[in-house]
């Protein structure tokens, strides 16, 4: 069972990303709140569309601490259990790597379906569980919480409205883009990144893509040169949406890039919102969060982003609060979503009943 204290939290966060009919997405002045980087308030909807001031926007960007110099050496050593230590000059405060994990992994490891599989304590970095933890697979729309990264860094007008194009839906590595959406839709960048993160849209992603500085080009070398900074050695992208198996990375560097990710407040507002009515002027696109354990609501998870090809299976990452401390749950390789979901289950209920707070 979960700490009562923790059920309240999280009641409380849910109860503030609930959406209702005709909602829309407000950003609140960093000058009259604490919150970091574009994080928002869902609230009622107080007039036709939901707009993004540049200056609002510019001062969530300026008070975001994004990792944009995050360096990271992994040290691995064989014990009983896989311990892998995190070193990091730039969250070292946060992420302390000499520190005694707040869980204690003494108890029955948990058995998941996942072909790859990994559960870090973020606060220290100790792995707690690993399965396959090095292999590089295929990675689907996993890929889309580095496309988050790479656009949030660029600290570009989220206000600007962006046409989707037919090249936007054209797919990539073989497979045609499904979406809801439609060449023509026009969207803010803000409501893009919001598509691609809760509802997985790979137009939205691909728009992400094509609407950044330089082009496609330039943004798929960012999204490797930030993969190399945080010494994700096994990660490899060829493209912003997750539909070519060439997109490929480890469990263990996907737990990197969720505690990075982590760290903007807009990548774990957009990504764990579990529903959202987009307003396209001619039609309202009802849309919701790719999660079953995000959109039921039963547990406190503070990031989250699924992707399913045929080659990559059913994946998904999270970062989540157990026992009042953070962890960091990957799964690769599934083979259905309901064994993706009884694998993250089994993991967060292993967390909160079998691995003990010291």
């Amino acid at each position: 069972m979960m700490k009562s204290s923790e059920s309240v939290m999280h009641k409380d966060k849910q109860q503030s990303k609930k959406i209702v009919s005709g909602i829309s997405l407000l950003v609140v002045s960093a000058l009259a709140c604490s919150m970091s980087f574009a994080d928002v308030v869902v609230q009622q909807k107080t007039s036709s569309t939901g707009a993004w001031s540049d200056a609002q926007v510019g001062q969530f960007l300026s008070d975001d601490q994004p990792s944009a110099q995050l360096t990271t050496e992994i040290k691995r050593t064989e014990t009983q259990q896989l311990n892998t230590t995190i070193n990091n000059n730039t969250l070292t405060s946060k992420y302390p790597t000499t520190a005694t994990s707040g869980y204690s992994s003494a108890y029955l490891q948990p058995n998941v379906n996942a072909r790859a599989a990994i559960v870090m304590d973020a606060q220290t970095g100790e792995v707690l569980f690993g399965k396959n933890a090095n292999t590089a697979l295929p990675i689907a729309s996993i890929t889309k919480v580095m496309t988050a990264v790479v656009t949030a860094d660029a600290r570009l007008d989220m206000s600007e409205r962006v046409t989707l194009q037919p090249i936007d839906f054209a797919g990539a590595g073989g497979k045609n883009s499904s979406s809801t959406l439609r060449s023509g839709d026009v969207m803010n960048r803000a409501e893009l990144l919001l598509a691609a993160l809760m509802k997985s849209e790979n137009p939205a992603a691909a728009a992400l893509a094509r609407t950044y500085p330089g082009g496609r080009s330039a943004f798929i070398a960012a999204m490797n040169s930030k993969a190399r900074q945080l010494g994700m050695n096994s990660t490899r992208y060829v493209e912003s949406t997750g539909l070519d198996p060439n997109n490929i990375a480890s469990a263990r560097d996907l737990a990197i890039l969720v505690s990075a990710a982590s760290q903007y407040g807009l990548i774990r507002q957009f990504s764990t919102t579990p529903n959202y009515d987009f307003n396209l002027g001619y039609r309202v696109l009802k849309s919701n969060n790719t999660n079953a354990l995000v959109r039921n609501g039963g547990w406190n998870i503070n990031l989250s982003k699924t992707g399913y090809i045929n080659e990559a299976g059913r994946c998904v990452v999270m970062e989540t609060t157990v026992n009042q401390r953070p962890a960091v749950i990957v799964l690769l390789g599934a083979s259905t979503t309901q064994a993706r979901n009884n694998d993250a289950t089994s993991l967060l209920t292993w967390l909160s009943s079998g691995i003990k707070s010291l």
